[in-house]
This record gives C-alpha cells, sequence and structure tokens, in this order.
C-alpha cells in the first residue's frame, strides 16, 4: 500500500527538491532519502526509462510526488528548460546539483568535444541552475543548494586534469556563494566525496580493480553525512574519515609536491 505524508492528506504543502543526475549513483541516493524524509522531488537527468523508474518507484513507496525531466544539461536549451522550473517553483527548498562526469587520460589526447562537454555540464550547468533557484530561495529566507564537488578538486588532478579543474570551481564558487548568502537563510554547501561506488569509474575509464575496498563509500553513505553537515551548517563537506585526513594532509602539503604525488599515483592507469 502507498504511503500517504500528513501533509498529503491534510493538502497542505509539502517541501520540494530538485535532483540533477538523479537516476543512478549519489543522485538517486539523494532521491531516495528526500523521498523518505517526505520532499516531493523533481529527478533530472538524461535516461526516460531509469528516470520514470525511479520516480514509479519513489511514489509508491514513499506516498510523495516524484515528476520526471529527461533533459541532457550540456545542451542549452534543454538547460534552460530545467533553469525555468527552478526559478518558477516558489516551493523549491533544495536543489542538489548532482550531474556531472569526469574523463581520465592524457589531455593532449582526449576528445576535445568531451571536454568541452565536462565543464558545460559541472560547470556551467551547476552555476545557471544555481543562479535560477537562488532569488526565490532569497525572497522566501529559506531553501538551501548542494553542489557535488570532489577531492579531486583540493588539488592538481594529473590525467583527471580537466574534472579536477571543474571541481576546483565548484568547491570555491560555493564556498564564496556562502559568504554572499550570510543572513539570508538560504544555506549552502559544498559536497566533496572521495571514491563512491557509483557509475562514474566505469564511464570515465578508470580501472578501480586496485584500489583498496576500505576506499569506498556508498552513495547512501555520502547522502547522509551531506545531509547531516547540512543540518549542521557545515560548507564543505568531506564524508568519510579517511577522506578528512587525506584532504588535511594534502592541505599542508606543498603544491609542488602534491601534483607530483597525484601524477605519480595516477600514471599506472593510463600507461
Amino acid at each position: 500500500m502507498t504511503k500517504r505524508s500528513s501533509a498529503a492528506r491534510s493538502g497542505g504543502v509539502r517541501k520540494r527538491a530538485l535532483v540533477t543526475g538523479a537516476s543512478v549513483g549519489i543522485g538517486a541516493a539523494f532521491a531516495e532519502r528526500l523521498a523518505q524524509e517526505q520532499y516531493d522531488v523533481i529527478l533530472v537527468a538524461r535516461g526516460q526509462k531509469r528516470l520514470a523508474a525511479l520516480a514509479e518507484r519513489l511514489q509508491h513507496h514513499h506516498g510523495i510526488r516524484a515528476e520526471p525531466v529527461a533533459a541532457d544539461l550540456t545542451d542549452a536549451t534543454q538547460l534552460h528548460t530545467v533553469e525555468d522550473i527552478a526559478a518558477n517553483d516558489a516551493t523549491l527548498e533544495l536543489l542538489v546539483n548532482n550531474a556531472g562526469f569526469g574523463t581520465f587520460g592524457c589531455f593532449g589526447k582526449l576528445d576535445a568535444d568531451k571536454e568541452e562537454a565536462e565543464i558545460r555540464l559541472n560547470v556551467i550547468a551547476l552555476a545557471r541552475l544555481t543562479r535560477a533557484a537562488l532569488p526565490g530561495m532569497i525572497a522566501r529566507k529559506q531553501g538551501a543548494i548542494i553542489n557535488v564537488s570532489s577531492m579531486a578538486g583540493f588539488q592538481p588532478a594529473p590525467y583527471n586534469a580537466t574534472y579536477g579543474a571543474t571541481k576546483a570551481y565548484v568547491t570555491s564558487f560555493t564556498e564564496a556563494l556562502h559568504e554572499e548568502l550570510r543572513g539570508t537563510g538560504v544555506r549552502v554547501q559544498a559536497l566533496c566525496p572521495g571514491f563512491t561506488r557509483t557509475e562514474f569509474q566505469e564511464r570515465a575509464g578508470i580501472d578501480v580493480s586496485q584500489i583498496p575496498s576500505l576506499a569506498w563509500m556508498t552513495p547512501e553513505s555520502v547522502v547522509d553525512a551531506s545531509l547531516a553537515a547540512l543540518r549542521r551548517g557545515q560548507v564543505v563537506c568531506v564524508p568519510g574519515v579517511g577522506n578528512r585526513v587525506l584532504t588535511a594532509a594534502v592541505g599542508v602539503m606543498p603544491r609542488r609536491l602534491a601534483r607530483r604525488l597525484a601524477g605519480t599515483l595516477a600514471r599506472p592507469y593510463v600507461e
């Protein structure tokens, strides 16, 4: 039997969240957790079939409204459609900018069009959707935006150069917004996970067979850490104790050493 919330029974307005990259991995975990917390969800991703199946399941199990929106956010016209949704939803409480992908290899050998698409999705789509959602949230004096970044953004990332650079942008952008938004009632967070068991590595062409199991987190644990940090008002969230120790170590390491070490560790995966 489908569950129904007290808000739905009484005709009240339920909180709404928009999640990009919602069909798999961290995005799907966000959608599941938010549905459990009785958010209506707008699910954005390219794959219509996966989105529709997820929306149906969330509605059935949690009694919320789930709206699938199939869109390729690297396409300007489709991105503008999702921007309009974010800008005109008067009940939008949370935006999760999760959509993104990475490429791996020597930059001089990678496809230029794919690198550009990576920047469009990881940076431009995220910035435009944030800009679309913010005015309404500020006017309502409430709301939150989670921008999914990565530990890769904390140091130069040889053989993962474009991805690391886009995530450095996301973290810096989000921290700057936090200062701009002081006193508005709107919160922002840069979520910076490490290795997470999703389809990301496979799509990027990275062989992860030699990465120890202790280094991995599940999408669900990443999402739980993010939402707990958001409630605490934490601006930069690095899930996992080991990841936080590594991030702190990189932070005090000379840049020259950090990039040399990163290149040394990554090189065997491309040679």
